[in-house]
C-alpha cells in the first residue's frame, strides 16, 4: 500500500516533487497546500488531488501518512512542529532550519513524540554518489587527502525568496551549500572547522551570490567548495576526491575513477539523474514510514548540516577559521536521537 503524502508548498521544488510522485509506487500524493491557493489548485489539478490554502487545512482535509514540506526555510519550524505534534511523519526540504537551535527543537520534538522526521537532500540519493562512497570505502584510492565540490550556475535571483535573508537565512551558502556540507559529511564524517570567503557580488541582492568554503573533517581531510548563482564553471564533475592512490570524479553526465597504478579510467556511473535521486529520497522515506527501511538521512545529520552552515557564516563575518558547534566528537552534545534514526 502506498504511503499517503501531503505536500506543503507549491513552488518550483514542490512542482518537481509532484512529478516524482507519479513514478514512485511506494508513495501517493493526496493533497497540496499553499497560502497562494491558486498555485496549489493548479498543482492539484495536474496531480489529481485536492488543494488547500494552508497546512492546517491540508491536515484536516485529507488522511495523511506523511507530509513533505517544501516551503521557505523561515517557515519550517512552525509547519513541521504542527505536523509533529499531530504524530504525522515529516520529510522537510533542506535546509532543515536557518539556525541550530531551531533544528534541535524539531529533532527533539520528533524524538519526544516518537515520530519519523528528517531532511530531504537529493544528492545523498544519487546512484553515482552512493557508488562513489563504496569505492572510496573499499580503499583502492588509498587515504583520502582532498575533497572538492562545485555547485555553480547562472541564476537570476533578483525576484526569488532564496535571496531574501529574512526568509532564506542567507544566500548561496545556505541554499546550495547545505547540499555541499551534507555530501562532505557523507564521505568524510564530521566537519570540525570551516573557513569562508565571499566572492565579488554581481547580482543586486542582499546576500552572497558567490563564495568559496574550506572545510576540515574530523579525520584531517581538507575540502574546498565553490558555490555561485552568478558563474558557471562548466565542469564535467561536481565532486572530485583525491586519494593517495587515485582519484574519483562524480560527474553530471559520467562518473569515473582512476588508480595511480593505471593509465585507464574506470567508468562506474552515467551521471546525475534528478528524477532518480528525488524519487529514491521519497521512496526511502515512504518505506521508512511503513517500517520497511531506515531513513538514509537522520535527524542528527540534519542538525549537523545546519550547524556547519552557521559556522560558515560566522567564519564569513569574522574572516578566520571557525570551529563547528557540535561536529567535534569530544564537544558534541547529542540530542536524543529522533525516530528517524531508529
Amino acid at each position: 500500500m502506498a504511503t499517503r503524502f501531503g505536500l506543503v508548498g507549491a513552488g518550483g521544488i514542490a512542482q518537481a516533487y509532484a512529478q516524482i510522485f507519479r513514478v514512485v509506487d511506494e508513495a501517493r500524493l493526496v493533497g497540496i497546500a499553499d497560502t497562494r491557493v491558486e498555485a496549489a489548485k493548479a498543482m492539484g489539478e495536474g496531480a489529481g488531488c485536492p488543494a488547500f490554502d494552508g497546512h492546517e487545512a491540508l491536515a484536516k482535509g485529507v488522511d495523511l501518512d506523511a507530509v513533505l514540506i517544501c516551503t521557505p526555510p523561515s517557515t519550517h519550524e512552525e509547519i513541521c512542529t504542527y505536523f509533529l505534534e499531530k504524530g504525522i511523519p515529516v520529510l522537510c526540504e533542506k535546509p532543515l532550519s536557518t539556525n541550530g537551535a531551531s533544528a534541535r527543537r524539531l529533532v527533539q520534538l520528533a524524538a519526544d513524540k516518537d515520530v519519523l522526521f528528517t531532511m530531504a537532500t537529493k544528492f545523498r540519493f544519487v546512484d553515482d554518489v552512493i557508488r562513489a562512497k563504496a569505492i572510496v570505502e573499499s580503499g583502492i584510492l588509498g587515504e583520502i587527502v582532498l575533497f572538492e565540490n562545485a555547485f555553480t550556475s547562472r541564476v537570476d535571483m533578483s525576484n526569488r525568496w532564496n535571496a531574501r535573508p529574512e526568509i532564506s537565512g542567507g544566500g548561496v551558502i545556505i541554499d546550495n551549500g547545505t547540499h555541499s556540507v551534507d555530501i562532505v559529511r557523507y564521505f568524510l564524517g564530521p566537519i570540525t572547522e570551516v573557513f569562508a570567503v565571499e566572492g565579488k557580488r554581481v547580482q543586486s541582492v542582499a546576500v552572497e551570490d558567490t563564495a568559496r568554503l574550506f572545510v576540515k573533517s574530523v579525520g584531517g581531510v581538507l575540502g574546498n567548495i565553490d558555490l555561485s548563482w552568478s558563474i558557471n564553471k562548466e565542469l564535467d564533475s561536481y565532486l572530485d576526491i583525491y586519494g593517495s592512490h587515485g582519484v574519483i570524479r562524480v560527474g553530471w553526465k559520467q562518473s569515473r575513477y582512476r588508480q595511480l597504478s593505471s593509465t585507464d579510467w574506470v567508468v562506474f556511473g552515467n551521471g546525475y539523474d534528478k528524477v532518480q535521486a528525488m524519487g529514491a529520497n521519497i521512496r526511502n522515506f515512504a518505506r521508512s514510514v511503513q517500517g520497511l527501511e531506515r531513513p538514509l538521512v537522520t535527524g542528527e545529520d540534519a542538525i549537523a548540516s545546519v550547524d556547519v552552515i552557521e559556522a560558515v557564516y560566522r567564519s564569513l563575518n569574522q574572516g578566520k577559521w571557525t570551529t563547528v558547534y557540535d561536529e567535534s566528537p569530544e564537544r558534541r552534545a547529542r540530542p536524543r536521537e529522533a525516530a528517524a534514526a531508529r
